[in-house]
Formats: C-alpha cells, structure tokens, sequence
C-alpha cells in the first residue's frame, strides 16, 4: 500500500472501530475542522462515527472526506489494532490510538516488522503540558463517572439522605479505592449524587485531593507512592497489613468502587472474599480494574454476580458505553498530539520532544 508522505498534505485517516462495544471514534466533526484549517487532509471510514451517533455527513460538514482511511499517512483509532488491522498497514506510515504496549508484545513487534511509526497514547508522560494529551485521563474521568452511576442503579438503597413523611433516610456510604483520575471522578460524583463518600489509596499525597472533592481520607499508614504518578507495587508485608485493614473497613460502607492499577502488572487485590462476606447485604462493589483481573477477589470480567447478598459488578470498558463525550474528549487529546508533530500541515515528529519520545513505540524498525 502506498502513502502519500511525499505529497503536499499530510493525509490523517480516521478508522471504524471493530473491538466488541467499542462505540467511540478518533475524531470528532470539530476537531476534523480545526485540523483541516491547519493543512491536514482527513479522510474518515464510512460508519467510523456511527457508535457515537455522528454520521458521514456531519464528518463532510467539517471538512472530512469518506474513504478508505488506511491509505492515510496518519492512522487515529481508539482501540489497540487487531491482527488483521495491522496488515492494513504499511512501511512509513504513522499509527496513534491506545495501543497497550506493556501487555501486546506480539502486536508491537508486528507493527515494527511493518516499518510503522507507532505511538501508545497511555505511554503519553504525565507532565503539565502533555496534560491535554493525557487520553489515559481523559477516559478514566468518564469511566469514573459511569462507575457511580451504576453502583447507584444496582444499589438497593437511596444515595442521598431524604427526610419525608414517612421518615428520614440516611444517605448511602461509598468507599474508593484507588484515588487517581477515576476515582477522583467517582468521589466528586458520589458526593453530587448526595452519598458520603471516602477515599483511600497507597500514596498519602493525594488526601488532599480527596478532601478537596467534599470526601472523607481513609488513612490506613501505607506509603506506595511510585514514579509518575503512579503507585508502586506493595511489598509482601504491606499487602497483609491492607488486607486487614481494609477488610475491617470495607464493611461498615454500602459501596465499593475499585480503581486501582499498577502499569504494566495485574490489578493488586483489594477486597477479598471475607470482605465482601462481611458486608451488608444489598451493598454494591463496581469494580474497574477487572480488564487486569480484578481488585475483587469475587470479580468475574465483564458481568455483574451476587455474591453474598452483595451485587459485584466488573464493566468492562466503561468510557465506550458514553460514546458522545468520551470521543470528543479523545478527540482532543488526539488532536494535541498530531499538533506537537505537524509543521506547515507536514508530520515532522521532534524525537527530543518528551511526550514524542516517550510514547513512540515503534519507530523505523527500532
């Protein structure tokens, strides 16, 4: 398949997402426009942004022509590529979407052979001026979001305290586990929706990000604090002495939602069986991390099971079930940074650039 690198314009196609449920697309009708405006030619698969409800013709409006996207110089797409996407592809062309390098070695090496430039937008570091690439967190937020949602749709009980005629109802008690951008975003929800919700996570640091939402810190005197941002992974002894702790606290809440990651390593155990034995029945765990095995010890990925008497949900893939504003978010931090690598509407990446460097994947067979 041959590219138009040479040609005036740089050709960026937008590709249909193909993964089960995946309904969001790359680009979004406004940011095609801002990125025609710089010179770039964008050509969208028909369809591609059917899942989010924008049709062909809202993509043409903005400037986008409907074609064959993988002809194109640039590929955006959302999920990691499937085998026979990466057969699409060909030497000397660019691909960016979420691309899971810590765990798809088969399909990085594949891209390589094929002599294409990749980049992993969740390798994307996190500093302040990447923060409007930071598609990592763009999503979480979203599926933080929905993650409240859908314990209070499962819960048996009110989120907020209600004082009727009938008599008064205490407002529902939710527990975070795991305070980065998702579970911030679940704190702020909970307390929106009228629970009282607390916080906890390995790095102490972010309690006053906790308080700062209107939630309650948890404070169980575990410091995991890692590179990046991220946690570390606990030692032997620390384990023991959350699980402990944390057993005895999971059980005074009506919630459990779970978002705790470490890159590149299985979802550490959070809530074990006692645990969830020993709450009330009718609470709810929701847990985020079952794409990674789970932060429940009763997690099964991808459905929702009692156990119990406590509903255990495991979503997977929770920003693609709000397609609308989880594209246009992605869109963004997509559109950030192609910006970072086009001159005069040419690709022309800086590899002395941080976030190019760090999220560049494959690079001329290397």
């Amino acid at each position: 398949m041959e590219t138009s690198q040479n040609s005036e314009k740089t050709r960026v196609g937008v590709v249909r997402e193909t993964n089960d449920g995946e309904r969001r697309v790359a680009l979004v009708p406004k940011i095609v426009t801002s990125l025609v405006g710089k010179g770039v030619d964008v050509i969208v698969e028909s369809g591609a942004g059917v899942g989010a409800l924008i049709p062909d013709e809202l993509f043409v409006e903005a400037g986008a022509t409907i074609g064959d996207p993988w002809s194109a110089d640039v590929i955006v797409k959302v999920a990691p590529p499937s085998d026979s996407e990466i057969a699409k592809l060909s030497n000397g062309q660019t691909l960016i979407g979420f691309l899971a390098p810590r765990n798809a070695d088969n399909k990085i090496d594949a891209l390589k052979n094929a002599g294409v430039q990749a980049f992993a937008v969740e390798a994307i570091p996190r500093i302040s001026r990447a923060q409007v690439m930071d598609a990592l967190s763009s999503q979480a937020n979203v599926a933080g979001y929905k993650a409240v949602l859908l314990a209070a749709s499962e819960s048996t009980r009110f989120f907020p305290m209600l004082t009727t005629a009938a008599g008064t109802v205490k407002p529902a008690t939710v527990l975070i586990l795991g305070v980065g951008v998702a579970g911030l975003q679940a704190l702020a929800t909970a307390k929106r929706l009228g629970g009282r919700p607390t916080g906890y996570d390995v790095r102490p640091e972010v309690a006053d990000q906790v308080k700062s939402v209107g939630a309650q810190w948890l404070d169980l005197g575990i410091d995991a604090a890692g590179e990046g941002g991220y946690a570390r992974e606990l030692t032997d002894e620390e384990k023991v002495r959350q699980q402990q702790a944390l057993e005895d606290a999971i059980t005074k809440f009506d919630v459990v939602i779970t978002t705790a990651l470490v890159p590149g390593r299985p979802a550490p155990r959070l809530v074990t069986a006692a645990a969830v034995q020993g709450m009330k029945p009718g609470s709810v765990i929701v847990d985020l991390a079952g794409e990674t095995g789970g932060n429940c010890e009763l997690t099964e990925p991808g459905r929702t099971v009692v156990k119990h008497d406590v509903t255990i949900c495991s979503p997977l893939n929770l920003p693609a079930t709000m397609p609308e504003h989880a594209s246009e978010l992605y869109a963004k931090n997509i559109s950030a940074l192609l910006e970072l690598m086009l001159v005069e509407g040419k690709l022309v990446p800086d590899f002395a650039d941080q976030v190019l460097a760090d999220s560049c994947v494959t690079r001329e067979a290397n």
